[in-house]
């Protein structure tokens, strides 16, 4: 007669643990993929969808929404090529226009070729800029007028005085120049060019290999200032209208009574306006006492930009910047560190971060207006977007480690340390992104992974990301690009940038429709010391899946067990671990089937794996029939 052995309950730590040794860990986790930890028990992340069908031109590097005096709710979004208000699912372009040609503009083709050359002198044009051509007459053959006249991305610039497009119909398709194409596009032909497009990938220096291949001819001199950075935005609205700064660039404005259709302009081309600042890294109005603030900016009068100088508008007005006894417009100077990186904005204080140092800004009102104060030095970030508040918090990635300040700067515990900056692209360290995900208690921040760089034949773009639990002070991590993240906030959901589209976050459990995979392993689980061979002879898994939109929602569990560290596992899968369909009153854990299995060896791995899609699971204590079996 078989004597009888009560069931062991299988209890694990909540988080990932990737820093110690597999039997270090016992008892914690090891690996997962879109899983997240709420009050200690790991379950599936919410799903994604298409927030609009409608796609948007470039990458997208910063997102921020706000809402208008009648209620109008909009999204501003910025790409290495334009810039879109988004209103209703619909995304205009309100780019600022950087120069206008008029009568000026010429063209010519080549039999069989859909490449137009067109000449503009002095047109500063750089490759992947955006022009619109109006006036034109056809070139005489298939090269019509309504081929011409229409918005173009500059495919090349040759010369100064020149650069090239590929010709398209009003349906896009391209149009091949014959032999009767032999005009000059007429006269009176006008070109308006918008804001210069930046670099959609980093770059290391500003000589050999700096900017795009292709922007000029062997041997050519430049032609227009080559961008060595990221381009990455910076917006904030000042009351219903909305502030946009190119990262080393001007300050630029969109007022929503000009309406959707209206471009943003300079704020030195506003009624009133007084010692604008020409070139900045960050505009942001201060929430307390509404002045516009420019970090980074140039000296009045000289255009020479300081990368540590903050100067701040008169109150209440984002045009009137000249220092005076009769306003509060004025600078100040960040005393350590070389460059201006970011500044973030909480309930009582503006954080400041240069690369190597940290310092608080408040409004402290006349003669001053705002005082500046050390926080912290020998930190570091590890671009414009790592940092993230949260109330009175802040968190970021630095280099190598992750840093809060609440008050106080401290290096955070990262238990997933190892896989994070062991295998990640710093040349692409600026399109690290983060984020809250509030609802969660989340951070969450997106990189580029060394396995995705362009030197190892991937993209160059964001592939992973990784969380900081805040409320439960764990780490999880996983495999999703996203190339900007905002909370939802003012939105239902949480709302992700990817693919020249915007997706909904945690909406369902796909990936917008298709199977949205998951994952969780945890660390060996052994027997005395590991000295005891164990036998396990059945499982009973403690899943629910309230929530799932399958009506049959399945998970494999997978256990696996090994002799030595390094030994082979020896594998038995439990596939569809499911609930049976008509119980669809009553919560799973009431109707557990058992799993019986033979499995043998001195330590044993839990695996969870799910690809079915709308599958919501929860993993909660499952039991197993553990048996001590030999000791040898």
């Amino acid at each position: 007669k078989e004597n009888f052995v009560p069931l062991t309950k299988l209890q694990f730590k909540p988080g990932i643990n990737r820093d110690v040794t597999s039997y270090s860990n016992e008892g914690g986790w090891v690996d997962c993929d879109k899983v997240r930890f709420r009050q200690g028990y790991p379950e599936v992340i919410g799903g994604w969808e298409k927030y609009s069908p409608e796609t948007y031109i470039g990458t997208v590097r910063g997102l921020h929404n706000w809402v208008a005096l009648d209620g109008g709710d909009f999204l501003g979004l910025g790409t290495e090529s334009k810039y879109y208000v988004e209103q209703g699912q619909q995304f205009y372009d309100v780019t600022p226009i950087r120069k206008t040609s008029t009568n000026s503009i010429t063209f010519a083709a080549t039999n069989g070729s859909s490449t137009i050359t067109a000449t503009d002198a002095n047109h500063l044009a750089v490759q992947g800029d955006f022009v619109t051509i109006s006036g034109a007459t056809s070139l005489g053959g298939l090269v019509t007028a309504a081929v011409l006249n229409q918005e173009y991305q500059i495919d090349s610039v040759p010369t100064a005085n020149t650069y090239t497009i590929i010709a398209k119909d009003t349906t896009g398709a391209t149009v091949t120049a014959n032999a009767s194409d032999s005009g000059n596009g007429g006269s009176g032909v006008d070109g308006v060019y918008q804001l210069n497009s930046g670099l959609n990938t980093g770059v290391g220096g500003t000589g050999w290999g700096a900017g795009t291949w292709g922007r000029g001819t062997w041997g050519s001199a430049a032609t227009q200032t080559v961008a060595t950075q990221l381009r990455i935005w910076s917006h904030d609205n000042f009351g219903e209208d909305l502030l946009i700064n190119p990262r080393d660039a001007g300050i630029f404005y969109w007022d929503k009574s000009d309406g959707l259709t209206s471009r943003a302009v300079n704020i030195s081309t506003l009624g009133g306006a007084s010692d604008v600042p020409t070139i900045c890294k960050q505009v942001m109005v201060s929430d307390v006492d509404r002045h516009v603030i420019a970090f980074g900016a140039d000296t009045i009068n000289t255009g020479e930009q300081d990368p540590l100088l903050i100067r701040f508008s008169s109150q209440e007005t984002a045009t009137d910047w000249t220092p005076k006894a009769t306003n509060t417009a004025g600078d100040l100077r960040i005393g350590a560190g070389s460059e201006f990186v970011r500044a973030v904005e909480t309930k009582r204080e503006i954080i400041i971060f240069t690369d190597s140092s940290m310092h608080s800004m408040q409004f402290i009102g006349p003669p001053f207006t705002f005082g500046i104060q050390p926080l912290a030095t020998n930190i570091t970030i590890m671009g414009p977007n790592a940092p993230v508040a949260v109330n009175d918090a802040i968190f970021w990635m630095g280099r190598q480690n992750f840093y809060l300040y609440d008050g106080q700067t401290k290096q955070l515990p990262c238990t997933v340390k190892e896989r994070v900056f062991f295998d990640f692209d710093y040349d692409q360290a600026d399109k690290v992104y983060g984020s809250a995900i509030s609802e969660f208690g989340e951070i969450i921040w997106f990189y580029t992974s060394n396995t995705n760089s362009l030197a190892n034949g991937g993209t160059g773009e964001n592939d992973r990301y990784v969380i900081y639990n805040y409320q439960e002070g764990v780490w999880y991590y996983g495999d999703l690009g996203r190339s900007a993240f905002l909370d939802r906030g003012i939105r239902t959901f949480p709302i992700g940038a990817a693919d020249n589209y915007l997706f909904n976050h945690e909406t369902g459990y796909t990936d917008d429709g298709a199977v949205m995979t998951s994952r969780l392993e945890s660390s060996p689980i052994d027997m005395g010391d590991g000295d005891f061979f164990t036998s396990i002879r059945r499982v009973i898994p403690d899943f629910t899946f309230n929530g799932s939109t399958t009506p049959d929602p399945t998970v494999n569990l997978t256990l696996q067990s090994n002799n030595f560290p390094g030994g082979n596992y020896l594998q038995t899968e439990l596939s569809k671990v499911d609930r049976t369909a008509t119980t669809t009153t009553v919560p799973f854990e009431q109707f557990t089937n058992k799993a019986d299995v033979r499995l043998r060896g001195r330590a044993f791995t839990l695996k969870v794996d799910c690809a079915t899609a709308g599958v919501r699971w929860r993993l909660g204590s499952p039991r197993v029939d553990l048996r001590q079996d030999g000791r040898r």
